[in-house]
């Protein structure tokens, strides 16, 4: 057998690479200028995007789209060029893609749910929210997942999917941020007297808010105390869990230095007259419960 290299028919080949020379110089040359152009247009685009208020992860997002666009309509420009049937790989194409997309449809509806995300905006990134019972900062948006980056330095990635037929508590959406302490006293105890020491404690930390000033309020009165809300305001959400920690601990020790009581769950009984009657009933089961026991203890 001969060697591959002695079949070959060179003077075919080097006919044939020169007959499609001038093809493949204006299949490259359209690339290359499919490519230029979006590099002049990649700037105009991204600034268009900015305009109009979409959100910096969703903008680049279409930025890709567009490159992606842009150079396979100039792939399929230069595949007509070399005598390729776009029109049969086009249709194939499509088949293979509706195949994917019907075995991608969970995915496909979080995308859909990532650009209703960008579009609605119900928060941003670097907000504070509870979604899906999960509280943190919003480190990422992509089209398929939401990151969330909790207190314990943890990320959540939720389906956006999920994040948009849930529902979400946004603590940064109207900047400053109340935060809600309850505190309970006991019924001996002078409302007005806690007020004033509590109030007096709130004024000193430093990330409570002098404006709104924090408010003390009667909550509701409970079985063993008497139970207070204390409303402190703070600018920024990121604070809320830190503050309410803080606010917790410096109302026990104002309270207690004040001399007002913390009560715990406790129960009075009050026995204010029992008849003799029940006194007579009382001793008769005394004396029959001794008398089995003697009873029992004598056939023992």
């Amino acid at each position: 057998m001969k060697p591959i290299w002695e079949r070959l028919n060179v003077e075919l080949l080097l006919t044939q690479f020169v007959s499609w020379l001038p093809s493949l110089l204006a299949a490259a040359l359209i690339v290359c200028a499919f490519y230029v152009l979006y590099r002049i247009t990649r700037p105009i685009v991204a600034d268009l995007f900015g305009k109009i208020g979409l959100e910096q992860a969703l903008a680049n997002m279409l930025v890709g789209i567009y490159r992606f666009a842009l150079m396979m309509l100039g792939l399929v420009m230069a595949a007509g060029q070399l005598g390729i049937n776009v029109g049969a790989a086009l249709a194939g194409l499509g088949i293979a893609g509706l195949t994917i997309g019907f075995a991608a449809k969970d995915s496909l509806s979080n995308v859909m749910a990532g650009f209703l995300i960008f579009w609605d905006k119900p928060f941003h990134v670097g907000d504070w929210v509870t979604m899906s019972d999960h509280y943190g900062k919003v480190a990422e948006i992509t089209l398929r997942t939401t990151r969330v980056q909790t207190r314990s330095n943890t990320w959540v990635v939720i389906p956006n999917e999920k994040v948009i037929n849930e529902t979400l508590i946004n603590h940064s959406a109207n900047g400053a941020t109340r935060v809600d302490v309850p505190v309970g006293i006991g019924y001996g105890d002078s409302i007005a007297k806690a007020r004033r020491v509590l109030l007096g404690a709130m004024a000193e930390l430093e990330l409570v808010l002098k404006d709104p000033a924090p408010q003390v309020v009667l909550d509701n009165l409970g079985g063993s105390s008497v139970n207070l809300l204390v409303f402190v305001w703070i600018k920024d959400a990121k604070d809320e869990k830190p503050v309410f920690f803080q606010v917790l601990e410096t109302a026990k020790t104002t309270l207690d230095a004040a001399g007002i009581e913390l009560p715990f769950p406790k129960l009075d009984m009050n026995i204010t007259s029992v008849k003799g009657e029940v006194w007579q009933e009382m001793e008769k089961v005394s004396r029959t419960n001794g008398h089995s026991i003697e009873k029992s203890a004598h056939q023992a």
